[in-house]
């Protein structure tokens, strides 16, 4: 199944869920939703293709807000994944692909990615996301277009 944020998934226990909201937000450009579905903890943290390490849901949404605020639309969908489940973490080990796109541009995305869950308030929150890219020639470009 190919995560991208418009699954219907009802059951909030299910990792599916929490994984389709994270897309849905990311691919929406949505914020207030993005805030929802990270914890709060400043045991939250990021590492990124945009680069450097945050922690805390503050410094996680400043690299959000330049993304959903900057001049791309960008688009990714999660596959090639599995979960490992326990009763207060899910730990999520797949790829995205998609693009980020300006002006009739295409940038052609593919990215490995890690995401954990924990459960808090009785809900999937986001705990920590890992993403790298394998090709050095996208990551720079990649990395060139965002700043």
């Amino acid at each position: 199944m190919i995560i991208s944020g418009t699954e219907n998934i009802d059951d909030q226990d299910n990792p599916l869920h929490a994984l389709s909201e994270f897309y849905r937000a990311f691919n929406s450009a949505d914020l207030q939703l993005m805030e929802h579905n990270w914890s709060s903890s400043p045991q939250a943290s990021m590492a990124n293709p945009l680069g450097d390490i945050k922690f805390g849901w503050p410094r996680i949404r400043s690299i959000y807000k330049r993304l959903f605020e900057g001049p791309f639309q960008v688009y990714v969908e999660y596959y090639d994944y599995q979960i490992q489940r326990s009763h207060e973490l899910f730990l999520a080990v797949g790829r995205e692909r998609g693009y980020r796109r300006q002006g009739g541009k295409e940038l052609k995305l593919a990215i490995r990615t890690t995401r954990v869950f924990r459960r808090e308030a009785n809900r999937w929150r986001q705990l920590h996301h890992h993403g790298s890219m394998d090709d050095p020639e996208l990551l720079a470009r990649y990395q060139g277009h965002i700043s």
